[in-house]
């Protein structure tokens, strides 16, 4: 019994945090909008900061094995506060750079600590790993719902206040999970750019950085450009924000009723297949404004990148020690940074150069070639050895 409230108060602070990562991924691209801001800005307000959401991912992955993920898991709701306040008392480029450099501090050190957590859950990884990201993906789906919803209702300042409510209650579920051991104690643990550097002589380590990418790039696209593209298309704040919980339901099929189909944990077939799902479903959602076209695509497009999460996560659990388990989820997460910085730029340009619809064909085309150069990367990197979950 205890183990399921400790597990319960882990997973309802994941739910509660993602709330306000939801809320977070309407309003701020359509809050520069809203201000008059141009594709090139707002593309830059959301990939500059994550730049520097680099070095706090190493450091919060590090920092999870040695302080507790639960403390980094904690903060990490002080400082996405802290964000969203800036961002209800800002009405120019400054002052939102300065919120989204706080909102992927949050990011960078939530994720690690939330990943080694799930990974040490008793019990089937895949189905543990499948429920955290179900939860989350539940989260998603409320937060950028109300987003959307009190966009229209209240205007931007009431939605950011709304997030600190929603973060002040993640904080607060947060203390309520029993302290984490320390994986690693200070008189044994290596240094940080030690730990960092053996992980780096894994091949290994560089097919997690592809599997982190393609994980993360539907996200970046959903907090982005997607939004620009649904309202571009007609669509009211409202149909755009729950167009957008379609991913996040998608997410939670893939979590709950699909997560225990992958039984080979550094296997190729579920990245390559979902990485050319992924493809095809965003070159779709670009060619029409039909609601159900859109709908399903957006649906299919959360199913595959759900399962691809679950896959990365499940893949750097198998080829990583258990006391490197944070730092090695954060060098896998370099992909995420890199999804993170080049996506939206990369849109930003494209949408003002050729159009916001060929900009999600050149996006859809790049997958299709990762797609391609996967099994040659995945045997340079294992090998072909196959690595146990069990490890």
């Amino acid at each position: 019994m205890l183990k399921t409230c400790r597990f319960n108060a882990f997973l309802v602070s994941a739910l509660v945090w993602n709330l306000a990562h939801g809320m977070g991924g309407v309003l701020v691209p359509l809050y520069a909008l809203h201000l008059g801001m141009s594709g090139v800005a707002i593309g830059s307000l959301v990939a500059l900061p994550v730049i520097l959401q680099v070095l706090f991912n190493l450091l919060g992955g590090a920092y999870a094995d040695r302080l507790g993920a639960k403390n980094i898991m904690v903060g990490s709701s002080l400082v996405f506060m802290l964000g969203n306040g800036v961002y209800a008392l800002s009405d120019g480029f400054a002052g939102l750079m300065i919120a989204q450099c706080l909102y992927v501090l949050a990011r960078a050190t939530f994720w690690p600590a939330a990943y080694a957590l799930g990974s040490h859950l008793p019990g089937e990884r895949n189905r543990n790993l499948g429920h955290l990201n179900s939860t989350t993906n539940a989260g998603m789906i409320g937060g950028t719902a109300a987003g959307g919803v009190l966009i229209g209702a209240f205007g931007f300042q009431i939605c950011f206040l709304v997030s600190m409510v929603i973060l002040l209650c993640a904080f607060l579920l947060g203390l309520l999970i029993p302290a984490t051991p320390r994986i690693r104690n200070a008189a044994s643990q290596p240094g940080i750019v030690s730990t960092y550097r053996n992980l780096a002589r894994m091949p290994a380590m560089y097919f997690a950085v592809a599997c982190g990418y393609l994980s993360v790039l539907p996200f970046a696209l959903a907090s982005s450009f997607y939004p620009i593209l649904f309202v571009g298309e007609g669509f009211s704040t409202q149909a755009t924000g729950w167009l957008l919980t379609l991913r996040a339901f998608g997410s939670i099929l893939a979590g709950i009723g699909l997560a225990k189909t992958i039984r080979a944990p550094t296997g190729l077939a579920v990245p390559a297949w979902c990485s050319l799902a992924i493809a095809i479903t965003i070159a779709t959602a670009a060619m029409t404004d039909n609601m159900w076209i859109v709908s399903s695509s957006i649906f299919i497009f959360g199913i595959a990148s759900g399962l691809a999460s679950i896959y990365f996560q499940m893949f750097v659990s198998a080829v990583s020690a258990s006391g490197d388990r944070g730092a090695a989820i954060s060098l896998g997460g370099l992909g995420w940074q890199a999804a993170n910085i080049s996506t939206p730029l990369l849109m930003g340009f494209m949408a003002d150069g050729i159009g916001i619809r060929n900009a999600f064909y050149v996006i859809a085309a790049m997958l299709l070639t990762l797609t391609i150069l996967l099994p040659a990367l995945h045997r340079w990197a294992l090998g072909g050895r196959t690595v146990s979950e069990s490890l």
